[in-house]
């Protein structure tokens, strides 16, 4: 009888000593209820975007300059193109029944009027910023953007806006692109956002 109440000792410390240790899991906190402005909702009326940095303010000819500079550093070819405003957004996707908005994240109109050639041998993103104000001082009403091309890939890689029509509303400053925010409520420069269509709904 002892040897078998020391065999089950012996057997009860070999498990205790492989039992896995079970830690209390840590609480996540997702911080106060009021800091609900981490959470903000899109103001979707008056506020287009177009593809890359598009939510941003307006970028400088130097902040243009680094993101070239940054295309040029990956071997991609600059290419300039513009396109009308009417033309240039596109909500839909002709008569093929596809959801081509922005939000969706699949649109049609992607391609826009090329701007001479594709920049093939551009080193230096002082030649870019020239032909973006050729281009601007040519067609101030159009939507101006730049795009890099891989040409190894035959993709384009990426895509940003360096020029906007000159009496262009249809996006909202940076403190206004959010419901709520005090430039939304204010106009902030834009046009205001139209009125919610009249349903007949109840929360009742």
């Amino acid at each position: 009888k002892d040897q078998l109440h020391l065999l089950d000792q012996v057997k009860m410390a070999a498990l205790s000593a492989v039992a896995p240790v079970i830690t209390k899991a840590p609480v996540v906190s997702t911080g106060k209820a009021a800091n609900t402005n981490s959470m903000m909702v899109w103001q979707p009326h008056n506020n287009r975007f177009f593809e890359t940095f598009s939510f941003l303010p307006p970028l400088s000819d130097g902040e243009i300059a680094r993101q070239v500079q940054y295309l040029l550093n990956n071997g991609w070819t600059p290419c300039i193109e513009f396109e009308s405003a009417e033309k240039a957004y596109a909500e839909t996707h002709g008569w093929s029944g596809l959801d081509s908005s922005v939000n969706a994240g699949y649109y049609d109109n992607r391609y826009w009027v090329m701007w001479k050639l594709p920049m093939y041998g551009c080193t230096n993103p002082e030649e870019v910023l020239q032909e973006i104000r050729s281009c601007t001082r040519a067609f101030p009403e159009c939507f101006i953007r730049v795009a890099g091309f891989d040409n190894i890939k035959q993709v384009q890689c990426s895509s940003f806006l360096a020029h906007r029509p000159t009496n262009d509303r249809t996006f909202a400053p940076v403190n206004g692109r959010q419901v709520g925010d005090a430039g939304a409520r204010s106009g902030g420069g834009m046009a205001p956002p139209p009125p919610p269509p009249q349903q007949n709904y109840s929360w009742q």
